[in-house]
């Protein structure tokens, strides 16, 4: 009898383990070929675009305050807002914010450093040398699937790498498939499906190395993940017959014998 209850309780083990055998050191190690790569790489110049429906905190600052708050939110529109953190302004449909003393402007498309050109060459002409301020006060990525912490993270500065933000959310399982993360990301209205693999050190150079405002990145699973979920709602009933089975074998041999 001790025979019969050591293999009932081996066979459990002896199934992960098979279900699991399959995983490989390529499937799992990020950077692979980084070696091939040299000791140095020059980084990718990036700045993110304005899109619609970013808000965009803006300060104006002159060596006269009282110029200055021509161009603040504050003033001209009586909305609530924090002076010394600047007006939010919202990118509407068609990419244009409602400025003060300036009026529309288009920014939709534009860097960040393309609108405080922008800015500074309006303003120029009313304050002498102003101090422009200007950060996307919504930025955030989304990170779902296979990670350790899925879910919405704010970005405080404007620039974030893929790893950055799979660190953030608790870097992937070991059920996530590291050769084909899905990034969603969304200009104009167009939407567009990137795929990444990061176990290879070339995804660096990638357009996508650098996240967006409002990036989407999922982590599907792997294979091993895909069984276990195609095995877990009968893995219980499977078991339970196969018990059954030796306990009636058992008791039938005992019976014999």
């Amino acid at each position: 009898m001790k025979y019969f209850f050591l293999l009932k309780k081996t066979i459990p083990f002896f199934f992960l383990v098979l279900l699991f055998s399959c995983a490989s050191r390529k499937d799992m190690i990020y950077y692979q070929d980084i070696d091939n790569l040299g000791s140095q790489q020059k980084s990718n110049s990036y700045e993110i675009k304005i899109q619609p429906d970013d808000l965009l905190m803006i300060s104006v600052y002159a060596e006269d305050p009282e110029i200055a708050k021509s161009f603040s939110l504050n003033v001209s529109t009586g909305l609530t807002s924090v002076a010394s953190k600047g007006s939010v302004y919202l990118v509407d449909a068609n990419g244009s914010i409602d400025f003060p003393t300036l009026g529309k402007m288009k920014v939709s498309g534009l860097t960040r450093t393309e609108v405080l050109d922008l800015l500074d060459a309006k303003i120029s002409r009313y304050i002498k040398k102003p101090i422009i301020s200007l950060s996307i006060s919504n930025f955030k990525v989304s990170v779902q699937g296979e990670v350790g912490k899925p879910g919405t993270y704010p970005i405080l500065s404007e620039r974030i790498t893929l790893i950055e933000a799979l660190s953030m959310a608790g870097d992937l399982t070991v059920f996530g498939k590291r050769d084909n993360i899905l990034i969603i990301r969304e200009i104009d209205g167009v939407k567009s499906f990137n795929r990444v693999d990061i176990t290879k050190a070339g995804f660096m150079n990638s357009p996508f190395y650098y996240l967006a405002q409002n990036d989407v990145v999922y982590v599907e699973p792997n294979q091993n993940k895909i069984n276990v979920a195609a095995i877990n709602p009968s893995t219980g009933l499977i078991f339970s017959v196969l018990s059954i089975l030796f306990t009636l074998t058992t008791l039938i041999i005992t019976t014999i014998k």
